[in-house]
């Protein structure tokens, strides 16, 4: 049970493949975690189309909320919720659901960029949003929804983006949270709103963005009676913590002064700086890089990188054919194959959903002139050495925008636990790699939770004492002379997606 000198919070972290309750306990100038419940997620097909099952997603968490009571007692300090970005639901005019949300990965948004593009160019667009461009983002979704004449869009009354949805299940209040908002490519960070004359030129309703944008810190309400007796919880504030993952992850990093870069790491790769305002310029637009929005009033100015999930679909398919097959094993193998086989572009887009990635993988060295890796344990080292000479490419582009070096990269997420990426990181890039903490998604968003009820005072003390609470691991350059010599060989292939 909680003392008079405990805090506790409930970090609701939902991810591409799985979601989980996190509790994290202040106490004595330390941050502990524990995680309570985790459930499986990720995509539901049928004929033509991927969805979000978000109603099995908030029955496993209001199972959470029980055995949070069950196993700590009715009270608790805040519920905070981070999901990944760019995914909405619609709402009617009487507050239900109108259909499950789409997957990011739905097919439906296939060629829709090119489209949305004829109709307004391509450097307004970046103009309007400072946004990458990607066919998942939220602009892209909505706009293939006019194209497809979707009912959805006349019945709808609201538009709330994914943490939102489960913050209004919690709450019965409508809002949209900033962090999460800014990946849309339909917010305008000039004026502060949405942007609402590209909208227009694209066809798109505005009427159904009508929910106020809060900033992260945010409480947006207290958890409803019925769901208070159903759990047996007391009052509890639910608030709007950074609802974007990376937003939270970034929150979390434990470090000081200007001269880093993060690297939030998982299925996803999100490479970028923390910054007082977005950089919108046309070598922005030619890199194709991105303004999202951080906490205490920064922006996240960053890269999405097709990340492990790379490896994770290929030891999906190897599992269905030949057994169980852990990550460890996988490292191994990768740990013993020939380096520099051959180099891939994360981001090409033969590797968004392929239905098997190890053969798009070699289909791409063959297409390139390449030698294709045979092996498992070449497939993965191809990948993790792919990544790490990405990683460089994209950070020198970073550096050269903002006009300072950087002195230190940070890696925070699951992609911590894969000790190869982190050092082959090191190795390519030729900086010195703090990695950790592992759970920074969840801790960011407890922080920004203890922020909103006054438990912590600032950014700065929540990123002490996440560095007071938990371990990291330094990882130094090594080989950096055959790594620069493969960078030179790679850059054919990695600068060609500029």
């Amino acid at each position: 049970m909680m003392t008079a000198d405990m805090t506790r919070f409930l970090a609701f972290d939902l991810g591409a493949s799985s979601g989980r309750g996190v509790v994290g306990t202040l106490e004595q100038d330390h941050l502990r975690i524990q995680e309570l419940h985790r459930f499986p997620n990720g995509p539901v097909t049928i004929p033509g189309n991927m969805h979000w099952d978000v109603l099995r997603l908030f029955s496993e968490m209001t199972e959470a909320l029980i055995l949070y009571a069950q196993k700590y007692g009715k009270t608790l300090n805040g519920i905070g919720i981070d999901t990944w970005g760019v995914d909405f639901a619609l709402l009617a005019k009487d507050g239900g659901l109108l259909g499950n949300p789409h997957h990011y990965r739905d097919p439906r948004t296939d060629g829709m960029v090119e489209k949305a593009s004829e109709l307004v160019d391509r450097k307004a667009i970046f103009d309007a949003t400072g946004i990458q461009f990607m066919q998942l983002n939220t602009l892209i979704q909505v706009f293939s929804m006019v194209e497809h004449h979707s009912p959805l869009l006349d019945m709808a009354e609201t538009l709330l983006m994914m943490p939102s949805l489960f913050q209004y299940f919690l709450t019965g209040r409508k809002v949209n949270e900033f962090t999460d908002v800014t990946t849309s490519q339909m917010y305008n960070p000039r004026t502060g709103t949405w942007a609402y004359d590209l909208l227009q030129q694209l066809h798109i309703p505005t009427d159904m963005l009508s929910a106020e944008i809060v900033t992260p810190g945010t409480i947006v309400g207290d958890l409803l009676p019925h769901l208070t007796m159903m759990t047996g919880l007391s009052k509890v504030p639910v608030i709007a913590s950074a609802s974007h993952d990376t937003a939270s992850a970034v929150a979390a990093v434990p470090a000081h002064g200007e001269d880093w870069a993060y690297l939030s790491s998982g299925t996803w790769s999100l490479l970028g700086l923390e910054i007082p305002e977005p950089i919108i310029t046309d070598d922005c637009l030619r890199y194709n890089l991105t303004n999202e929005g951080g906490v205490g009033g920064t922006y996240r100015f960053l890269k999405n990188i097709a990340g492990l999930w790379l490896v994770q679909e290929s030891k999906r398919l190897w599992e269905r054919e030949s057994g169980p097959l852990s990550y460890a094993d996988l490292a191994q193998l990768a740990q013993m194959a020939k380096p520099f086989i051959a180099v891939l572009e994360p981001n090409d887009s033969v590797f968004l959903n392929p239905p098997n990635v190890p053969q798009a993988i070699i289909q791409f060295c063959k297409d390139t002139g390449q030698q294709a890796p045979e092996t498992r344990g070449e497939i993965v080292r191809c990948v993790l050495e792919s990544l790490a000479l990405k990683y460089r490419n994209v950070l020198e582009k970073m550096e050269d925008l903002r006009g300072k070096p950087v002195e230190v990269l940070h890696i925070v997420g699951g992609g911590v636990q894969n000790t190869l990426l982190c050092q082959f990181t090191a190795n390519a890039t030729g900086k010195q790699v703090i990695a950790g903490p592992i759970e920074a998604t969840a801790i960011g968003n407890i922080m920004m939770q203890a922020i909103a009820t006054g438990d912590i005072a600032s950014i700065a003390e929540g990123r002490d004492l996440v560095k007071r609470s938990f371990d990291v691991l330094m990882y130094e350059p090594q080989d950096v002379d055959q790594w620069d010599e493969a960078y030179q060989r790679s850059r054919a292939i990695l600068d060609k997606a500029w």
